[in-house]
């Protein structure tokens, strides 16, 4: 990698970090407690995620668990679930909180496939930006004399060769996502 390369080849990693985050928000059926990385409890008036009041474990395949350290929370995080996106009705026994995931229906898991792909391309439009933004930047480089027409054309095909890289990555993160969401 070249020190040209690199700067591109960060900001086509940040889109790749940026959609696994977003897959991971996607709910397949099975507890997975990164589902919970976005809801935040309102704590003394400051807003703070779930995993920093209270332990959260998955029980069985279907079942996620929020024990909070502090029993009189109970009630703050379960209306915080309640309120967010997840789209699953929390219930308690005055201890812990129980997320019980429903398998979802063959109708929505496609919904679900469909959803994964459009973030997909939607990150393989940011990779190919950002390759843009090089090619540009060689183009106006040679332009100005600062590269030769030989050291452009290289820098060319290795900023493809890490686009391709990434491309590809983008398509087996989706992949793999779009195998867990249709297993029954």
């Amino acid at each position: 990698m070249s020190e040209f390369t690199k700067p591109y080849e960060d900001k086509m990693d940040g889109a790749l970090r940026h959609l696994d985050k977003e897959l991971v928000a996607i709910r397949a059926g099975r507890a997975n407690p990164a589902i919970l990385d976005r809801v935040t409890v309102d704590y003394y008036g400051s807003p703070t995620p779930i995993n920093q009041m209270a332990a959260v474990a998955v029980a069985e395949a279907r079942i996620l668990t929020i024990t909070p350290w502090d029993p009189s929370l109970i009630h703050a995080i379960e209306h915080a679930l309640l309120v967010s996106d997840i789209g699953i009705n929390p219930t308690d026994d005055g201890r812990v909180i129980r997320l019980v995931f429903p398998a979802p229906t063959e109708e929505r898991r496609r919904q679900l496939t469909k959803d994964v792909q459009k973030l997909g391309e939607e990150t393989k439009v940011a990779v190919r930006n950002v390759r843009r933004d090089a090619m540009d930047k060689l183009k106006a480089q040679k332009k100005n004399s600062e590269i030769t027409e030989d050291d452009q054309k290289n820098l060319e095909e290795e900023m493809q060769k890490i686009t391709d890289k990434y491309v590809k990555l983008v398509d087996k993160a989706c992949e793999e996502k779009n195998k867990e969401i249709m297993e029954i």
